[in-house]
């Protein structure tokens, strides 16, 4: 396929997106995701972070695996979870589960930086290269366990979590800033739900469960 091609496509899958936000009104509680989000979601070539010979696909709306039994999320997940972020340019997030760096393409053209872990080494070096390749500089990656964190750079105005945790890690509220939010889904494999995390400018913590979700489960190193 040419890029001409998987221009149109990216088209449409803002569309597809636009469509399902609006049909999960009562769970997202608004009609439509913001608008830099949404751009970036048009911008940001998926088809770069799949394995070559799925690139045809990167744009449906569905996960696709991108080996290790991990898959690259869902766009209207990932444009979804961005948006709760409420990600300002200055901002500074963690992100746990890189992958092969798509989600992370995605906040780095929105923050100022990001600090993003990968448990997987193969998909940590692979991911690495495809974000260098395109040219994303605010970005620096570590091969770890996401559930401790990072506790060196902390804290971060924003934490988002690809992979799902039966209880949000301790770690990572303690690391979210006062004034933070943290994105993520929690619970057992087959009863998970997105979920907000919003720390208050006292370091008072709430949770908000929003809609039911399918993530693969968060790995730690034992």
């Amino acid at each position: 396929m040419e890029e001409r091609h998987f221009a149109i496509l990216r088209r449409h899958m803002v569309e597809v997106i636009e469509i399902y936000v609006e049909l999960a009104r009562q769970d997202l509680g608004k009609m439509a995701l913001d608008e830099r989000v949404l751009a970036t979601m048009g911008k940001v070539p998926r088809h770069a972070f799949v394995p070559a010979s799925l690139a045809r696909y990167a744009y449906a709306d569905m996960p696709l695996p991108i080996g290790f039994d991990k898959t690259i999320s869902q766009p209207f997940m990932v444009a979804v979870m961005t948006d709760l972020l409420e990600p300002q340019p200055d901002d500074v997030v963690l992100e746990v589960g890189t992958g092969l760096g798509y989600n992370t393409a995605i906040l780095a053209e929105l923050v100022r930086q990001v600090w993003t872990i990968e448990i997987v080494e193969e998909l940590a070096n692979e991911a690495e290269l495809r974000l260098e390749q395109l040219g994303y500089t605010g970005v620096k990656m570590r091969v770890g366990d996401g559930g401790q964190g990072w506790p060196e750079h902390a804290p971060f105005d924003k934490i988002i979590v690809s992979a799902a945790p039966e209880l949000c890690p301790p770690a990572l509220i303690e690391q979210l800033r006062p004034g933070g939010r943290m994105v993520l889904p929690t619970g057992l494999k087959h009863d998970q739900r997105l979920t907000l995390v919003e720390k208050d400018a006292k370091g008072r913590v709430k949770l908000h469960s929003l809609m039911p979700v399918q993530f693969s489960q968060l790995e730690t190193v034992r």
